[in-house]
């Protein structure tokens, strides 16, 4: 659901960026039918995607992991423990995004990056928290997806305004 948002949002702002979902569980899986009914409501259709295992190199060429959860995050930083500086679950992003100011207009995403990282400890990746975990609705009912639906919309929206505000995106030719 999140990589669908985040790659229309950015995709309308001109961002030459790729987004990529990737999991910890396994490949080629259809999304669940409550998904493509929760994101029907945003004009989003699912249908043709499949999961992805995430891989170590997936994880080397990303510039940003964003995870939904901190056992999320905690997987790719064992996985690959060179992203741990580009790496946040979204709620944490968006949470020291909002507390650094969004990416000025000279900034990098990476210089970005750096700024909301500056002061983390990796002992914050133990256990789980409501402050950065996105719940997952997976085996619950319908309304459990639409919420997590309405809350990654909402993480998304502040995400994009911290990370690739208007006057920081590059735009095709020029």
């Amino acid at each position: 659901m999140a990589e669908a948002m985040l790659a229309v949002r950015l995709a309308a702002l001109g961002a030459e960026v790729t987004v990529r979902s990737a999991g910890t569980l396994r490949d080629g899986e259809p999304p669940l039918p409550e998904v493509i009914i929760a994101m029907e409501s945003y004009g989003l259709d699912l249908t043709p995607r499949r999961s992805h295992k995430v891989t170590p190199a997936d994880l080397e060429r990303a510039d940003l992991t964003v995870a939904m959860a901190r056992e999320h995050l905690r997987y790719a930083v064992v996985m690959a423990p060179s992203v741990w500086p580009r790496a946040f679950t979204l709620r944490e992003l968006v949470r020291r995004g909002t507390a650094i100011g969004s990416r000025g207009p000279a900034e990098s995403l990476s210089g970005w990056l750096a700024r909301a990282h500056e002061g983390r400890e990796r002992s914050a990746l133990l256990g789980d928290s409501p402050e950065d975990d996105v719940a997952d609705p997976i085996g619950g009912p319908q309304h459990g997806y639409s919420q997590t639906a309405q809350v990654l919309h909402q993480l998304i929206d502040r995400l994009v305004r911290l990370g690739w505000p208007v006057d920081s995106v590059p735009r095709y030719g020029g």
